[in-house]
């Protein structure tokens, strides 16, 4: 062979080589992932992890519109109590399966017996049925205005839909099987939990037409294979990795990194969810010192939002106080009832403790030591109780563990908690059939487990109503008696953009991190 036809071949297989080279997008996620049910808890890993393999009947675009995603079309009968949905055409399954409505109504009931708008859209459901295979009817024994909300509801729970043999376990007990039918795959022999976790592009989905918007439209996947790093959790080496081209995206960069990042010209901060977080503080109501709901009151009084906002996020442009339980500047924003917290003072947060007969009981306080958004929120926390004049018990712990522990009904002393801090992406929180904190369902509510009659009374009004002015007017009813019940603190608002390479395009904005759309140059 001569010398130019060997150098031609040579070249040609290198491109050949270089075209055929996988796109492999490296993303260090937020915090490390360990559950992969996205249903059995809250936790954004996992819901995040459910958008990657799972789909939704209903996505909610950037504008906070429901629309379809998995379903075709839809019928209401003339009374609203009859819903019928047909799904779009070449739904399946990662293992090959069609998807069908039977798996449809096992998704639906596994997720309303955990999720809080999942539970009171229940309250209203007579049966479900599946006509046809890619059909499924929603019998409701009342009309109710928040069934599409509902079903295309954007963050935890999310209603994904999983095969019905996986959907038929138990709502209290996780899933073990990943099978999906979403834009990736999850090689689960690669997962290693706190080293890694690798996606891969799903080549027999079918995406929408429609351009990507939030969490619904056209999901496109332009790289080959994602891969989640779940070991490098120190905020000085996540920046180091980005500017060395060692990873391409930092979900949440710890808040003193972003200096360092804005000032790398191969860097880019992209805020893709500009709606933000709210940070919360939650009580335990069934143990003490919080069974007492004059002591919640007291340490409701004690939590100046600034004070968390300040020692947390510390850049002013990043966050701001809201003395709302539900999203400042959406619809049920509103000032109504807070002034135990938004309107109070140290001094009446030891008034109001010396008036509650507390005893002196430890306020066990779980603070995560792996989540960069929130790890100091337990600090401030535990400085202004003592201020107030309660006991308190700092424990550290990773935030799988948090996320573990804060599932337990024991007493503190067994394993149990009294606190937690956490924060909630806006739709999670912005309206009172989202927001889990304001449930009074006892047992059957979100960690912490408050139970009030009334609270739920008037959520019921609330899920009935059609009229604007009034579901306003019974929001700002439902959030003065959740502050009167002191199911939780409201702590402010924030944003947390991520950093990318300059190279990577394409970003959805949404209410977590999405990986569809995205381009790698």
């Amino acid at each position: 062979m001569s010398r130019k036809i060997f150098a031609a071949v040579a070249l040609t297989l290198f491109f050949s080589s270089v075209g055929a080279q996988e796109k492999v997008l490296r993303v260090v996620p937020h915090s490390n992932l360990n559950i992969l049910d996205p249903i059995w808890t809250t936790q954004y890993m996992a819901r995040n992890h459910g958008y990657m393999v799972y789909d939704t009947l209903f996505g909610t675009d950037a504008n906070s519109k429901v629309q379809p995603q998995m379903v075709d079309k839809w019928t209401v009968s003339p009374d609203n109590r009859l819903w019928t949905f047909t799904l779009r055409d070449k739904l399946e399954f990662h293992d090959g399966k069609p998807v069908t409505g039977e798996d449809v109504i096992a998704s639906l009931s596994r997720w309303g017996k955990r999720d809080a708008m999942g539970q009171k859209l229940f309250t209203f459901v007579e049966r479900m049925d599946s006509p046809a295979p890619n059909q499924f009817r929603i019998f409701l024994r009342e009309a109710c205005g928040f069934v599409l909300e509902a079903l295309g509801k954007p963050s935890s729970n999310v209603p994904f839909i999983m095969p019905k043999r996986v959907a038929d376990t138990p709502a209290d007990k996780q899933i073990e099987d990943a099978t999906g039918s979403g834009p990736y795959v999850f090689k689960k022999e690669e997962f290693k939990p706190g080293d890694k976790a690798v996606y891969v592009k799903n080549a027999k989905y079918v995406a929408r037409k429609e351009p990507p918007s939030g969490t619904a439209g056209g999901k496109q996947v332009y790289v080959d294979r994602i891969e989640w790093n779940l070991a490098l959790r120190d905020a000085q080496a996540q920046v180091n990795a980005i500017a060395n081209g060692e990873v391409d995206i930092l979900e949440q960069p710890a808040f003193e990194s972003y200096p360092a990042l804005q000032d790398d010209k191969n860097i880019q901060v992209v805020n893709s969810n500009p709606l933000g977080f709210q940070y919360m503080g939650r009580f335990n109501h069934l143990h003490p010192p919080f069974n007492n709901p004059k002591v919640r009151q007291a340490a409701l009084a004690a939590f100046s939002q600034e004070p968390f906002l300040r020692a947390q996020v510390g850049i002013k442009e990043f966050y701001r106080s809201c003395p709302s339980m539900f999203t400042c500047n959406t619809p049920y924003g509103s000032p109504k009832g807070t002034d135990i917290q938004s309107k109070s003072s140290m001094k009446k947060a030891q008034e109001l403790l010396k008036a509650s007969g507390y005893d002196g009981t430890p306020v066990l306080i779980m603070k995560p030591t792996d989540l960069a958004s929130i790890q100091k929120l337990p600090d401030v926390a535990a400085q202004l109780l003592r201020q107030a004049g309660f006991k308190v018990d700092l424990q550290a712990m990773d935030w799988n563990s948090v996320v573990s522990r804060r599932a337990k009904k024991d007493p503190p002393a067994q394993g149990g908690w009294n606190m937690f801090l956490t924060a909630w992406v806006a739709p999670d929180i912005w309206n009172p059939l989202t927001n889990p904190a304001v449930s009074g369902l006892g047992e059957k509510s979100w960690f912490g487990w408050p139970t009030d009659e009334k609270l739920e009374q008037l959520r019921d009004q609330f899920a009935r109503e059609t009229d604007a002015a009034r579901k306003k007017s019974l929001a700002e009813d439902i959030q003065a008696r959740a502050f009167e019940v002191g199911t939780h603190a409201p702590l402010g608002e924030y944003v947390n953009p991520l950093a990318a390479r300059k190279n990577i395009s394409g970003f959805v904005t949404g209410p977590g991190n999405l990986y569809w759309n995205l381009k790698k140059n």
